[in-house]
């Protein structure tokens, strides 16, 4: 087993995919205007604020769930309650230029952490809650597919999501 913490080697291929999708998701994020972040991407739904807020609880629980499954091998750990913690994190009142940055800096340390995951830990039994066990990689590939659910919300891009 090998753990990239020096990041000796270079990023796996799903890093690298992980990082382009990221980058795409960004330069989409930024484009919605000011204007609409208070407004409910649907009626009775989150304000775009808040679906960035939530796309920062998820970056936060998912970072946790990287790093245990590629230094352990292994991961097991609780689901989180989104509306609770979008609550508690207060994001409704957040400015929308600072969900933009703060939604910056966590995806570049989330992408630094995926960059330096060996390519044998990408097959780490990752268990989230009571789901059935999935691998790291599908973790990372869903991670990103649930970005992109939660960015066609709120840009208007795509069909109604999961909340």
């Amino acid at each position: 087993m090998t753990i990239r913490l020096e990041n000796k080697l270079p990023p796996t291929p799903v890093a690298v995919k992980f990082r382009a999708d990221l980058e795409e998701l960004q330069r989409r994020l930024s484009a919605i205007p000011a204007q609409l972040a208070d407004s409910p991407w649907a009626p009775g739904k989150w304000t775009r604020k808040q679906v960035v807020g939530h796309l920062l609880d998820s970056a936060a629980n998912n970072r946790q769930r990287f790093v245990r499954a590629s230094l352990d091998g292994v991961y097991a750990g609780p689901k989180y309650s989104q509306d609770l913690w979008v609550a508690a994190h207060g994001y409704a009142d957040q400015s929308w230029e600072d969900l933009l940055q703060w939604w910056k800096v966590e995806h570049q340390i989330l992408a630094a952490v995926v960059d330096r995951i060996a390519e044998d830990r990408l097959e780490a039994a990752c268990t989230v809650g009571d789901n059935a066990p999935v691998t790291l990689q599908f973790l990372i590939e869903d991670y990103v597919e649930h970005q992109q659910w939660h960015l066609r919300q709120i840009d208007g891009k795509g069909p109604e999501g999961r909340q």
